[in-house]
Protein backbone atom coordinates (compact mmCIF):
# COMPACT_ATOMS: atom_id res chain seq x y z
CA UNK A 1 0.00 0.00 0.00
CA UNK A 2 2.94 2.49 0.77
CA UNK A 3 4.12 2.17 -2.87
CA UNK A 4 0.50 3.19 -4.18
CA UNK A 5 0.66 6.50 -1.94
CA UNK A 6 3.88 6.99 -3.03
CA UNK A 7 2.71 6.63 -6.55
CA UNK A 8 -0.30 9.08 -5.74
CA UNK A 9 1.76 11.79 -3.88
CA UNK A 10 3.71 11.68 -7.33
CA UNK A 11 0.96 11.94 -9.42
CA UNK A 12 -1.24 14.67 -7.46
CA UNK A 13 1.74 16.43 -6.63
CA UNK A 14 1.18 16.25 -3.08
CA UNK A 15 3.36 17.25 -0.14
CA UNK A 16 5.45 14.90 1.32
CA UNK A 17 3.74 12.42 3.98
CA UNK A 18 4.69 12.62 7.70
CA UNK A 19 4.30 8.84 8.07
CA UNK A 20 3.05 5.70 6.20
CA UNK A 21 2.73 3.90 8.90
CA UNK A 22 -0.38 4.04 9.37
CA UNK A 23 -3.69 1.83 11.47
CA UNK A 24 -7.19 1.40 9.73
CA UNK A 25 -10.06 0.54 11.53
CA UNK A 26 -12.25 -1.38 9.45
CA UNK A 27 -16.14 -2.04 9.27
CA UNK A 28 -16.76 0.80 12.09
CA UNK A 29 -20.70 0.05 12.54
CA UNK A 30 -22.18 3.44 13.14
CA UNK A 31 -26.07 3.20 14.12
CA UNK A 32 -28.77 5.28 13.23
CA UNK A 33 -31.97 6.59 14.28
CA UNK A 34 -33.94 4.23 12.22
CA UNK A 35 -32.03 0.87 13.48
CA UNK A 36 -30.15 0.71 10.28
CA UNK A 37 -26.06 0.33 10.70
CA UNK A 38 -24.00 1.95 8.17
CA UNK A 39 -19.78 1.00 8.29
CA UNK A 40 -17.26 3.40 8.65
CA UNK A 41 -13.18 2.78 8.11
CA UNK A 42 -11.04 5.12 10.12
CA UNK A 43 -7.70 6.04 8.66
CA UNK A 44 -5.08 7.35 11.12
CA UNK A 45 -1.02 7.40 12.19
CA UNK A 46 -0.37 4.05 14.02
CA UNK A 47 1.42 5.65 16.76
CA UNK A 48 -1.74 8.11 17.53
CA UNK A 49 -4.61 5.89 17.39
CA UNK A 50 -5.97 6.94 20.28
CA UNK A 51 -4.88 10.77 19.63
CA UNK A 52 -7.52 13.26 18.97
CA UNK A 53 -5.83 14.43 15.88
CA UNK A 54 -7.54 16.43 13.24
CA UNK A 55 -10.82 15.32 12.02
CA UNK A 56 -12.33 14.78 8.06
CA UNK A 57 -15.85 13.23 8.08
CA UNK A 58 -16.52 11.95 4.33
CA UNK A 59 -19.52 9.98 3.26
CA UNK A 60 -19.66 7.96 0.57
CA UNK A 61 -21.62 5.98 -1.96
CA UNK A 62 -18.36 4.72 -3.87
CA UNK A 63 -16.52 2.42 -1.53
CA UNK A 64 -14.90 2.74 1.45
CA UNK A 65 -12.02 1.36 -0.02
CA UNK A 66 -10.44 1.71 -3.52
CA UNK A 67 -9.56 5.53 -5.27
CA UNK A 68 -11.31 7.08 -2.10
CA UNK A 69 -9.96 4.98 0.55
CA UNK A 70 -6.84 6.23 -0.73
CA UNK A 71 -7.86 10.02 -1.26
CA UNK A 72 -10.28 10.39 1.44
CA UNK A 73 -8.43 8.07 4.55
CA UNK A 74 -4.98 7.50 3.50
CA UNK A 75 -3.45 10.56 1.76
CA UNK A 76 -5.12 12.51 4.70
CA UNK A 77 -4.20 9.83 7.44
CA UNK A 78 -0.26 10.23 5.68
CA UNK A 79 -0.57 14.11 6.48
CA UNK A 80 -1.48 14.54 10.07
CA UNK A 81 -5.06 14.15 9.89
CA UNK A 82 -7.57 10.97 11.39
CA UNK A 83 -9.79 10.52 7.93
CA UNK A 84 -13.40 8.52 8.67
CA UNK A 85 -14.46 7.15 5.73
CA UNK A 86 -18.33 6.03 5.60
CA UNK A 87 -20.11 4.30 2.91
CA UNK A 88 -24.11 5.35 2.53
CA UNK A 89 -26.96 3.45 3.33
CA UNK A 90 -27.32 0.73 0.89
CA UNK A 91 -23.82 0.21 -0.47
CA UNK A 92 -20.39 -1.58 0.82
CA UNK A 93 -22.10 -3.55 3.81
CA UNK A 94 -24.20 -0.64 4.90
CA UNK A 95 -27.55 -1.49 5.85
CA UNK A 96 -30.83 0.31 4.63
CA UNK A 97 -31.84 1.15 0.91
CA UNK A 98 -30.00 4.13 -1.08
CA UNK A 99 -32.23 6.92 -1.53
CA UNK A 100 -29.96 9.17 -3.84
CA UNK A 101 -29.37 13.35 -2.80
CA UNK A 102 -32.16 12.25 -0.59
CA UNK A 103 -33.11 13.76 2.99
CA UNK A 104 -31.66 10.58 4.89
CA UNK A 105 -28.15 11.98 3.79
CA UNK A 106 -29.25 14.33 6.31
CA UNK A 107 -30.04 12.42 9.28
CA UNK A 108 -27.88 9.45 8.52
CA UNK A 109 -25.54 12.50 8.78
CA UNK A 110 -26.36 13.56 11.99
CA UNK A 111 -26.54 10.41 13.62
CA UNK A 112 -22.93 9.52 12.31
CA UNK A 113 -21.73 12.94 13.88
CA UNK A 114 -23.42 12.16 17.34
CA UNK A 115 -21.74 8.95 17.27
CA UNK A 116 -18.20 10.49 16.33
CA UNK A 117 -18.82 12.68 19.39
CA UNK A 118 -18.99 9.64 21.93
CA UNK A 119 -15.17 8.61 20.32
CA UNK A 120 -12.74 8.86 22.78
CA UNK A 121 -10.43 10.23 19.71
CA UNK A 122 -12.53 12.79 18.88
CA UNK A 123 -10.92 16.25 18.67
CA UNK A 124 -14.14 18.55 19.58
CA UNK A 125 -14.75 19.75 15.60
CA UNK A 126 -14.34 18.14 12.12
CA UNK A 127 -14.25 19.35 8.82
CA UNK A 128 -15.46 16.94 5.51
CA UNK A 129 -14.17 16.73 1.81
CA UNK A 130 -15.34 15.62 -0.81
CA UNK A 131 -16.49 16.04 -4.70
CA UNK A 132 -19.84 15.13 -6.35
CA UNK A 133 -22.27 13.02 -4.34
CA UNK A 134 -19.65 13.35 -1.06
CA UNK A 135 -19.91 16.99 -2.07
CA UNK A 136 -23.80 16.54 -1.71
CA UNK A 137 -23.55 14.70 1.85
CA UNK A 138 -21.62 17.60 2.73
CA UNK A 139 -24.35 19.83 1.91
CA UNK A 140 -26.85 17.46 3.57
CA UNK A 141 -24.81 18.25 7.18
CA UNK A 142 -24.66 22.05 6.64
CA UNK A 143 -28.54 22.23 6.61
CA UNK A 144 -28.24 21.14 10.46
CA UNK A 145 -25.99 24.04 11.24
CA UNK A 146 -23.79 21.83 13.12
CA UNK A 147 -21.41 24.32 15.82
CA UNK A 148 -18.58 21.56 15.31
CA UNK A 149 -18.88 21.55 11.44
CA UNK A 150 -15.83 23.79 11.06
CA UNK A 151 -15.00 23.25 7.49
CA UNK A 152 -15.89 22.29 4.18
CA UNK A 153 -14.14 21.28 1.09
CA UNK A 154 -16.46 21.07 -1.79
CA UNK A 155 -15.51 19.79 -5.47
CA UNK A 156 -17.54 19.86 -8.54
CA UNK A 157 -20.52 19.46 -6.40
CA UNK A 158 -24.38 21.77 -5.74
CA UNK A 159 -27.11 22.26 -3.34
CA UNK A 160 -29.33 21.46 -5.98
CA UNK A 161 -29.15 17.90 -7.73
CA UNK A 162 -32.48 19.06 -9.89
CA UNK A 163 -30.55 20.85 -11.79
CA UNK A 164 -28.43 18.07 -12.83
CA UNK A 165 -31.28 15.33 -13.30
CA UNK A 166 -33.94 18.15 -15.00
CA UNK A 167 -31.63 20.86 -16.46
CA UNK A 168 -33.91 23.65 -17.83
CA UNK A 169 -36.94 21.24 -17.71
CA UNK A 170 -35.46 18.56 -19.89
CA UNK A 171 -33.90 15.32 -18.40
CA UNK A 172 -29.96 14.70 -17.93
CA UNK A 173 -29.68 11.56 -19.53
CA UNK A 174 -26.41 10.36 -20.32
CA UNK A 175 -25.38 12.14 -17.25
CA UNK A 176 -27.78 9.41 -15.22
CA UNK A 177 -27.94 6.53 -17.03
CA UNK A 178 -24.16 6.64 -16.61
CA UNK A 179 -24.79 7.06 -12.76
CA UNK A 180 -27.42 4.24 -12.07
CA UNK A 181 -25.18 1.70 -14.36
CA UNK A 182 -22.07 2.58 -12.37
CA UNK A 183 -23.93 2.26 -8.53
CA UNK A 184 -25.63 -0.97 -9.84
CA UNK A 185 -22.54 -2.53 -10.74
CA UNK A 186 -19.79 -1.20 -8.49
CA UNK A 187 -19.82 -3.94 -5.79
CA UNK A 188 -18.66 -6.40 -8.42
CA UNK A 189 -15.13 -8.03 -8.61
CA UNK A 190 -13.63 -5.47 -11.81
CA UNK A 191 -15.72 -3.16 -11.35
CA UNK A 192 -14.01 -0.14 -13.11
CA UNK A 193 -12.93 -2.31 -15.55
CA UNK A 194 -16.40 -3.28 -16.35
CA UNK A 195 -17.78 0.49 -16.65
CA UNK A 196 -15.24 1.26 -19.47
CA UNK A 197 -16.55 -2.00 -21.76
CA UNK A 198 -20.19 -0.90 -20.77
CA UNK A 199 -19.75 2.35 -22.41
CA UNK A 200 -21.04 0.87 -25.64
CA UNK A 201 -24.36 -0.49 -24.41
CA UNK A 202 -24.93 2.59 -22.37
CA UNK A 203 -25.16 4.46 -25.49
CA UNK A 204 -26.91 2.31 -27.27
CA UNK A 205 -29.50 2.07 -24.64
CA UNK A 206 -30.06 5.95 -24.79
CA UNK A 207 -31.51 5.75 -27.44
CA UNK A 208 -34.38 3.14 -26.23
CA UNK A 209 -38.13 4.53 -25.42
CA UNK A 210 -39.74 5.02 -23.25
CA UNK A 211 -37.14 6.25 -20.61
CA UNK A 212 -39.01 4.31 -17.67
CA UNK A 213 -37.25 1.14 -19.01
CA UNK A 214 -33.81 2.22 -18.82
CA UNK A 215 -33.29 1.68 -15.03
CA UNK A 216 -34.03 -2.12 -15.41
CA UNK A 217 -32.65 -2.60 -18.87
CA UNK A 218 -29.04 -1.37 -17.85
CA UNK A 219 -29.61 -2.77 -14.08
CA UNK A 220 -31.93 -5.53 -14.12
CA UNK A 221 -34.20 -3.92 -11.24
CA UNK A 222 -36.88 -0.96 -11.28
CA UNK A 223 -35.42 1.52 -9.29
CA UNK A 224 -37.59 3.97 -7.31
CA UNK A 225 -35.67 7.02 -7.36
CA UNK A 226 -34.73 6.70 -11.31
CA UNK A 227 -38.86 6.45 -11.95
CA UNK A 228 -39.01 9.97 -9.39
CA UNK A 229 -36.19 11.32 -11.55
CA UNK A 230 -38.84 11.17 -14.38
CA UNK A 231 -41.60 13.44 -12.41
CA UNK A 232 -42.48 16.59 -11.77
CA UNK A 233 -43.35 15.39 -7.97
CA UNK A 234 -42.93 18.93 -6.36
CA UNK A 235 -42.87 16.89 -2.62
CA UNK A 236 -39.80 14.47 -3.84
CA UNK A 237 -38.15 17.52 -5.45
CA UNK A 238 -38.24 19.58 -1.92
CA UNK A 239 -36.82 16.28 -0.29
CA UNK A 240 -33.92 15.64 -2.96
CA UNK A 241 -32.20 19.33 -2.46
CA UNK A 242 -30.20 21.33 0.17
CA UNK A 243 -30.63 24.81 -0.72
CA UNK A 244 -31.26 26.14 3.67
CA UNK A 245 -27.48 24.79 3.61
CA UNK A 246 -25.33 28.57 2.87
CA UNK A 247 -27.90 30.13 5.03
CA UNK A 248 -27.77 27.93 7.57
CA UNK A 249 -24.04 26.93 7.22
CA UNK A 250 -21.43 26.84 10.45
CA UNK A 251 -18.36 25.71 8.27
CA UNK A 252 -15.81 27.59 6.78
CA UNK A 253 -15.83 26.33 2.83
CA UNK A 254 -13.48 26.06 -0.29
CA UNK A 255 -14.80 24.99 -3.68
CA UNK A 256 -13.48 23.69 -6.44
CA UNK A 257 -15.41 23.54 -9.77
CA UNK A 258 -14.39 22.68 -13.88
CA UNK A 259 -15.63 25.11 -16.81
CA UNK A 260 -16.73 21.76 -18.06
CA UNK A 261 -18.37 20.51 -15.54
CA UNK A 262 -22.17 19.22 -15.37
CA UNK A 263 -22.68 21.03 -11.29
CA UNK A 264 -20.41 24.48 -12.38
CA UNK A 265 -23.67 26.61 -12.95
CA UNK A 266 -25.35 25.26 -9.94
CA UNK A 267 -22.25 25.39 -7.82
CA UNK A 268 -21.69 29.03 -8.82
CA UNK A 269 -25.14 29.89 -7.89
CA UNK A 270 -24.13 28.34 -4.58
CA UNK A 271 -21.67 30.65 -4.35
CA UNK A 272 -23.35 33.39 -4.84
CA UNK A 273 -25.63 32.30 -2.15
CA UNK A 274 -23.33 31.83 0.35
CA UNK A 275 -21.97 35.55 -0.81
CA UNK A 276 -25.55 36.64 0.07
CA UNK A 277 -25.12 34.97 3.18
CA UNK A 278 -22.28 36.94 4.85
CA UNK A 279 -19.71 33.55 4.29
CA UNK A 280 -16.17 34.19 2.20
CA UNK A 281 -15.86 30.87 0.41
CA UNK A 282 -12.80 30.25 -1.41
CA UNK A 283 -13.77 29.57 -5.11
CA UNK A 284 -11.17 27.97 -7.68
CA UNK A 285 -12.43 26.86 -11.11
CA UNK A 286 -10.13 25.36 -13.63
CA UNK A 287 -10.26 23.89 -16.75
CA UNK A 288 -11.55 19.99 -16.00
CA UNK A 289 -14.30 18.14 -16.67
CA UNK A 290 -16.30 16.36 -13.45
CA UNK A 291 -13.30 13.67 -12.87
CA UNK A 292 -10.17 14.86 -14.63
CA UNK A 293 -6.95 13.67 -13.39
CA UNK A 294 -5.43 17.16 -12.79
CA UNK A 295 -8.57 17.85 -11.33
CA UNK A 296 -8.64 15.27 -8.63
CA UNK A 297 -4.92 16.28 -7.55
CA UNK A 298 -6.08 19.84 -6.68
CA UNK A 299 -9.09 18.43 -4.95
CA UNK A 300 -6.92 16.86 -2.59
CA UNK A 301 -3.65 19.45 -2.51
CA UNK A 302 -6.59 22.23 -2.01
CA UNK A 303 -8.50 19.98 0.46
CA UNK A 304 -4.96 19.10 2.55
CA UNK A 305 -4.25 23.11 2.63
CA UNK A 306 -7.63 23.92 3.26
CA UNK A 307 -8.43 21.34 5.94
CA UNK A 308 -5.62 22.08 7.78
CA UNK A 309 -5.40 25.81 7.99
CA UNK A 310 -9.25 25.83 9.20
CA UNK A 311 -8.84 22.47 11.81
CA UNK A 312 -5.59 23.29 13.08
CA UNK A 313 -5.13 27.38 12.52
CA UNK A 314 -1.66 26.52 10.47
CA UNK A 315 -0.93 26.33 6.95
CA UNK A 316 0.93 23.12 5.70
CA UNK A 317 4.27 23.76 4.39
CA UNK A 318 2.88 23.81 0.48
CA UNK A 319 0.45 26.22 1.06
CA UNK A 320 -0.10 28.25 -1.67
CA UNK A 321 -1.09 31.24 0.38
CA UNK A 322 -4.21 31.76 -1.75
CA UNK A 323 -6.59 33.84 0.54
CA UNK A 324 -9.93 34.07 0.43
CA UNK A 325 -11.39 34.69 -2.90
CA UNK A 326 -11.70 33.46 -6.44
CA UNK A 327 -9.17 31.60 -8.35
CA UNK A 328 -10.06 31.07 -12.42
CA UNK A 329 -7.99 29.69 -14.92
CA UNK A 330 -8.80 31.48 -18.18
CA UNK A 331 -8.95 29.72 -21.16
CA UNK A 332 -7.86 30.86 -24.64
CA UNK A 333 -5.58 32.58 -22.44
CA UNK A 334 -4.23 29.58 -20.67
CA UNK A 335 -3.12 31.41 -17.64
CA UNK A 336 -4.44 31.29 -13.81
CA UNK A 337 -5.83 34.65 -12.41
CA UNK A 338 -7.14 35.70 -8.90
CA UNK A 339 -10.46 38.18 -8.63
CA UNK A 340 -12.36 39.46 -5.65
CA UNK A 341 -15.58 37.53 -6.66
CA UNK A 342 -17.53 35.87 -9.05
CA UNK A 343 -18.58 37.55 -11.39
CA UNK A 344 -15.75 39.87 -12.06
CA UNK A 345 -17.69 43.38 -12.96
CA UNK A 346 -17.74 44.84 -16.60
CA UNK A 347 -20.44 45.94 -19.31
CA UNK A 348 -21.83 43.35 -21.10
CA UNK A 349 -21.89 43.50 -25.00
CA UNK A 350 -24.64 42.01 -27.17
CA UNK A 351 -24.67 40.62 -30.61
CA UNK A 352 -27.83 39.91 -32.92
CA UNK A 353 -28.67 37.32 -35.08
CA UNK A 354 -28.19 38.97 -38.62
CA UNK A 355 -29.88 37.47 -42.01
CA UNK A 356 -27.76 35.17 -44.25
CA UNK A 357 -25.98 33.41 -40.23
CA UNK A 358 -24.39 36.69 -39.82
CA UNK A 359 -23.63 37.86 -35.98
CA UNK A 360 -22.53 41.22 -35.21
CA UNK A 361 -23.83 44.23 -32.59
CA UNK A 362 -25.94 45.81 -34.37
CA UNK A 363 -29.33 45.26 -35.24
CA UNK A 364 -30.63 43.15 -38.08
CA UNK A 365 -32.41 44.48 -40.66
CA UNK A 366 -35.90 43.34 -41.95
CA UNK A 367 -36.02 39.35 -42.93
CA UNK A 368 -37.01 36.59 -42.87
CA UNK A 369 -37.10 33.55 -40.76
CA UNK A 370 -34.25 30.75 -40.60
CA UNK A 371 -36.11 27.40 -40.35
CA UNK A 372 -34.82 23.73 -39.96
CA UNK A 373 -36.85 20.68 -39.24
CA UNK A 374 -36.11 18.72 -35.80
CA UNK A 375 -36.77 15.30 -36.03
CA UNK A 376 -36.12 13.64 -32.73
CA UNK A 377 -36.41 10.57 -34.29
CA UNK A 378 -32.48 11.43 -35.96
CA UNK A 379 -32.06 13.94 -32.91
CA UNK A 380 -29.70 16.13 -33.08
CA UNK A 381 -26.51 14.99 -31.40
CA UNK A 382 -24.66 16.76 -28.29
CA UNK A 383 -20.91 16.16 -29.63
CA UNK A 384 -18.72 17.27 -26.75
CA UNK A 385 -19.62 20.11 -23.77
CA UNK A 386 -19.97 19.56 -20.14
CA UNK A 387 -19.32 15.92 -19.15
CA UNK A 388 -19.50 13.59 -16.75
CA UNK A 389 -16.57 10.91 -16.18
CA UNK A 390 -16.62 10.67 -19.74
CA UNK A 391 -16.23 12.15 -23.59
CA UNK A 392 -14.68 15.11 -24.99
CA UNK A 393 -15.17 18.99 -23.39
CA UNK A 394 -13.66 20.86 -26.44
CA UNK A 395 -13.85 19.43 -30.12
CA UNK A 396 -14.29 20.94 -33.66
CA UNK A 397 -17.55 21.09 -34.32
CA UNK A 398 -17.90 21.40 -38.01
CA UNK A 399 -19.15 18.08 -38.25
CA UNK A 400 -22.33 19.11 -36.33
CA UNK A 401 -22.75 22.11 -38.02
CA UNK A 402 -22.99 20.78 -41.61
CA UNK A 403 -26.21 19.06 -40.33
CA UNK A 404 -29.09 20.62 -41.42
CA UNK A 405 -31.14 20.49 -38.12
CA UNK A 406 -28.49 23.27 -37.28
CA UNK A 407 -28.00 26.74 -37.66
CA UNK A 408 -24.55 28.87 -37.81
CA UNK A 409 -24.38 32.68 -37.17
CA UNK A 410 -20.80 33.86 -37.60
CA UNK A 411 -19.43 37.33 -36.43
CA UNK A 412 -16.51 38.99 -38.66
CA UNK A 413 -13.11 38.54 -37.60
CA UNK A 414 -12.08 40.04 -34.12
CA UNK A 415 -9.80 43.30 -34.07
CA UNK A 416 -8.40 42.39 -31.00
CA UNK A 417 -8.12 39.36 -28.32
CA UNK A 418 -11.41 39.84 -26.34
CA UNK A 419 -11.97 38.21 -22.79
CA UNK A 420 -15.72 37.18 -21.47
CA UNK A 421 -16.41 36.35 -18.18
CA UNK A 422 -19.94 35.09 -16.62
CA UNK A 423 -22.38 34.20 -17.69
CA UNK A 424 -23.47 34.38 -21.11
CA UNK A 425 -27.24 34.85 -22.52
CA UNK A 426 -29.09 33.74 -25.33
CA UNK A 427 -32.42 35.58 -26.28
CA UNK A 428 -33.86 33.58 -29.36
CA UNK A 429 -37.73 34.69 -30.85
CA UNK A 430 -38.75 31.51 -32.30
CA UNK A 431 -42.05 29.87 -32.77
CA UNK A 432 -42.68 25.93 -33.40
CA UNK A 433 -45.21 23.78 -34.79
CA UNK A 434 -44.98 22.24 -31.74
CA UNK A 435 -45.87 23.73 -28.15
CA UNK A 436 -43.56 20.90 -26.58
CA UNK A 437 -39.88 21.24 -27.92
CA UNK A 438 -36.27 21.99 -26.88
CA UNK A 439 -33.59 24.70 -28.46
CA UNK A 440 -30.25 24.65 -27.68
CA UNK A 441 -27.68 26.95 -28.09
CA UNK A 442 -23.72 26.78 -28.24
CA UNK A 443 -20.92 29.55 -28.36
CA UNK A 444 -18.12 28.74 -30.31
CA UNK A 445 -14.75 29.73 -31.85
CA UNK A 446 -14.10 29.95 -35.13
CA UNK A 447 -10.23 30.06 -36.32
CA UNK A 448 -9.11 31.22 -39.84
CA UNK A 449 -9.00 27.99 -41.00
CA UNK A 450 -12.42 27.03 -40.35
CA UNK A 451 -12.23 25.15 -37.22
CA UNK A 452 -15.57 25.96 -34.80
CA UNK A 453 -14.19 24.64 -31.00
CA UNK A 454 -16.72 24.64 -28.48
CA UNK A 455 -16.86 26.94 -25.88
CA UNK A 456 -19.82 26.81 -23.65
CA UNK A 457 -23.56 26.15 -24.26
CA UNK A 458 -27.36 25.07 -22.64
CA UNK A 459 -30.72 23.89 -23.76
CA UNK A 460 -34.57 24.80 -22.89
CA UNK A 461 -37.42 22.76 -22.82
CA UNK A 462 -40.80 24.52 -23.64
CA UNK A 463 -44.00 23.65 -23.52
CA UNK A 464 -47.46 25.46 -22.92
CA UNK A 465 -47.34 28.84 -21.94
CA UNK A 466 -43.56 28.64 -21.34
CA UNK A 467 -42.99 30.57 -22.63
CA UNK A 468 -46.20 32.36 -23.81
CA UNK A 469 -46.54 32.81 -27.39
CA UNK A 470 -46.91 36.43 -28.83
CA UNK A 471 -49.69 37.98 -30.25
CA UNK A 472 -47.64 37.03 -33.80
CA UNK A 473 -47.34 33.58 -32.73
CA UNK A 474 -43.34 33.80 -31.49
CA UNK A 475 -42.19 33.11 -28.56
CA UNK A 476 -38.90 34.26 -26.46
CA UNK A 477 -36.74 31.46 -25.51
CA UNK A 478 -34.15 33.28 -23.24
CA UNK A 479 -31.54 31.21 -21.35
CA UNK A 480 -28.38 31.43 -19.92
CA UNK A 481 -25.16 29.40 -21.66
CA UNK A 482 -22.75 28.01 -19.34
CA UNK A 483 -20.92 30.15 -17.45
CA UNK A 484 -17.38 31.18 -19.01
CA UNK A 485 -14.05 32.67 -18.58
CA UNK A 486 -12.66 32.77 -22.28
CA UNK A 487 -10.12 34.53 -24.42
CA UNK A 488 -11.43 34.35 -27.78
CA UNK A 489 -8.02 35.32 -29.84
CA UNK A 490 -7.90 38.67 -32.41
CA UNK A 491 -8.76 37.21 -35.83
CA UNK A 492 -10.72 34.35 -34.40
CA UNK A 493 -14.23 34.89 -35.14
CA UNK A 494 -17.83 34.39 -32.88
CA UNK A 495 -19.94 31.70 -33.59
CA UNK A 496 -23.73 31.14 -32.10
CA UNK A 497 -24.95 27.31 -32.77
CA UNK A 498 -29.15 27.18 -32.95
CA UNK A 499 -30.61 23.55 -32.56
CA UNK A 500 -33.29 21.73 -30.80
CA UNK A 501 -31.11 18.81 -28.83
CA UNK A 502 -28.00 17.37 -27.81
CA UNK A 503 -28.39 13.93 -27.22
CA UNK A 504 -28.24 12.02 -25.11
CA UNK A 505 -27.23 14.46 -23.29
CA UNK A 506 -30.14 16.09 -22.67
CA UNK A 507 -33.03 13.37 -23.30
CA UNK A 508 -34.57 14.61 -26.70
CA UNK A 509 -38.26 16.26 -26.81
CA UNK A 510 -40.32 13.50 -28.28
CA UNK A 511 -42.55 16.83 -29.92
CA UNK A 512 -45.82 15.68 -27.54
CA UNK A 513 -47.29 15.92 -24.16
CA UNK A 514 -46.90 12.88 -23.45
CA UNK A 515 -45.14 12.39 -19.85
CA UNK A 516 -41.48 12.33 -19.75
CA UNK A 517 -41.03 8.58 -18.18
CA UNK A 518 -43.55 7.58 -20.74
CA UNK A 519 -43.43 9.24 -24.21
CA UNK A 520 -42.71 7.13 -26.49
CA UNK A 521 -44.66 8.55 -30.02
CA UNK A 522 -41.97 11.03 -32.06
CA UNK A 523 -43.03 14.06 -33.93
CA UNK A 524 -41.15 16.21 -35.74
CA UNK A 525 -40.74 19.90 -34.92
CA UNK A 526 -40.56 22.77 -37.81
CA UNK A 527 -38.88 25.17 -35.97
CA UNK A 528 -38.46 29.16 -36.94
CA UNK A 529 -35.81 31.13 -35.28
CA UNK A 530 -36.31 35.07 -35.88
CA UNK A 531 -33.65 37.76 -36.67
CA UNK A 532 -35.39 41.26 -37.44
CA UNK A 533 -36.00 44.46 -35.89
CA UNK A 534 -39.22 43.29 -34.04
CA UNK A 535 -37.43 40.03 -32.88
CA UNK A 536 -34.34 40.88 -32.07
CA UNK A 537 -32.59 37.53 -30.75
CA UNK A 538 -29.21 37.85 -29.20
CA UNK A 539 -26.55 36.41 -27.82
CA UNK A 540 -25.42 38.90 -24.49
CA UNK A 541 -21.60 37.99 -23.70
CA UNK A 542 -20.73 39.37 -20.06
CA UNK A 543 -17.85 41.48 -18.59
CA UNK A 544 -16.99 42.19 -22.83
CA UNK A 545 -13.02 43.61 -22.70
CA UNK A 546 -10.52 44.18 -25.59
CA UNK A 547 -7.03 43.19 -24.67
CA UNK A 548 -4.85 46.09 -25.96
CA UNK A 549 -1.34 45.28 -27.57
CA UNK A 550 0.44 46.24 -24.51
CA UNK A 551 -1.79 43.93 -22.68
CA UNK A 552 -4.50 46.11 -21.22
CA UNK A 553 -7.85 46.14 -21.08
Amino acid sequence: MTVTSRFFERALKLPPAQTRDLAVQRDLRVPMTDGVTLLADRYVAAAAVSEQLPLILVRCPYGRRGAFGMMAGRLFAERGFQSVVQSCRGTFGSGGELDPLGVTEATDGLATVQWLRDQPWYPGSFGTWGPSYLGITQWALATLGLPDHKAMALQVSSTRPRELIQPNGSFGLETMLEWIDQVAHQERRGAMARQLLRARKLRELAGHLPLRDLDRLATGATLPYWQAWLTEDAKFWEQHQFASGPGRLTATVAMTAGWYDIFLPAQLRDFASLREAGHQPRLTIGPWRHADNEAAGTWVRDGLEFLQTQLTGSAGPDADGVAPGVRIFVTGADEWRNLPDWPPPGAPQTWYLQPRGGLAPALPAVSDPDDYIYNPADPTPGLAGPVGNSGRARVDNRMLEARPDVLTYTSAPLTADTEVMGVPVVTLHVRSSREHTDFFARLCEVNPAGRSLNVCDALLRLSPGQPAATADGTRLAAFELWPVAHRFAAGNRLRLQVSSGAHPRYARNPGTADPLGTAALLVTQQQHVYHDPAHPSALTLPSWSQIRADGAG
